[in-house]
């Protein structure tokens, strides 16, 4: 199968996210897109970061194949992936797309998906340090007394919230999580959340990368638990440079953090209209997210 740009014909996305254009391409399957636009506090900012959709994927796809041995996923393979793309057989020729739209996507098995997103968190950073030093609480569950920013927890927290379309994802109680769907795959979901995230963690940690904290998304695939979306990428997770770790303060990172630090020093409301992004801003974060990709994969990015 030949895969050529083709502007004209391009089929519209079933569904435009934050940062994810999905399209349905037939048979079972989603063409799953990482566009180049950039988040922060629910907001879609104006600004592009070149390349990230990119990165994205790639990433997804390393943490997918890493992880397929804890947990079914999604991925068939990315969208440029010409050989494993003529194995399968989709209702919509994926040769209308353009080049620049499928360099950026995942193929997928489509999913019912669980409308909850399965956070988890190694170390008391962001919200979780907001609310501590209120409450002492995380989530509404007691912390150790004396803790700094930046300190990990005694283990992994899983903290679920909303999956919320529009505007904010609101925090979830674990007895809110039973309620929607069920003890069982609750207790499901909080494992196999953590799970990978010790995996992750621990394999990040190698590579000089620490995980401070990751969500997740699952659905039901064939009436299997499956692992969906993207995993363990600079936008769903904070990566922190372990060689400059050192609690009690804001740590050096490889995500969007430095966007949001200075969307924060801006004097911005979080409320939309989100303010256009310098070019060292969006420079700067775009080294970050490569650094990332090739700690992590141990691959170079060209």
């Amino acid at each position: 199968m030949t895969i050529n740009s083709n502007q004209n014909n391009t089929p519209e996305p079933i569904h435009r996210g934050k940062v994810r254009d999905t399209y349905d391409i037939g048979n079972g399957y989603l063409l799953m897109v990482a566009s180049d636009r950039i988040s922060a506090y629910d907001v879609v900012l104006p600004t592009i970061i070149p390349y990230k959709g990119l990165i994205l994927s790639k990433l997804s796809e390393y943490w997918f194949n890493n992880t397929n041995h804890l947990i079914p996923n999604h991925l068939i393979c990315l969208g440029d992936n010409e050989a494993e793309i003529s194995k399968i057989n989709t209702a919509v020729p994926l040769d209308l797309f353009p080049t620049e739209i499928l360099s950026k996507g995942m193929v997928v098995k489509k999913a019912n998906r669980i409308d909850i997103e399965c956070v988890v968190r190694g170390y008391i950073t962001g919200s979780a340090w907001s609310e501590y030093q209120k409450t002492g609480t995380v989530s509404g569950v007691k912390m150790p007394s004396g803790m700094k920013e930046g300190d990990p927890f005694p283990e992994p927290l899983f903290t679920p919230t909303t999956k919320a379309e529009t505007g904010h994802d609101l925090p979830m109680s674990m007895d809110e999580v039973r309620e929607m769907v069920g003890s069982e795959m609750a207790d499901k979901l909080q494992a196999v959340t953590t799970e990978i995230y010790t995996y992750a963690h621990d394999e990040s940690e190698i590579k000089g990368i620490i995980v401070a904290d990751t969500k997740m998304e699952f659905g039901i695939v064939e009436s299997k638990l499956t692992l969906i979306d993207e995993l363990i990428t600079p936008d769903s997770s904070r990566f922190w440079d372990k060689a400059l770790y050192s609690p009690g303060k804001s740590q050096p990172s490889f995500d969007k953090q430095y966007v949001r630090d200075w969307l924060t020093e801006s004097g911005w409301d979080r409320e939309p209209p989100g303010p256009e992004l310098p070019d060292e801003i969006v420079n700067e974060t775009l080294e970050r997210y490569i650094e990332a990709y090739e700690r992590i994969t141990g691959t170079s990015w060209s």
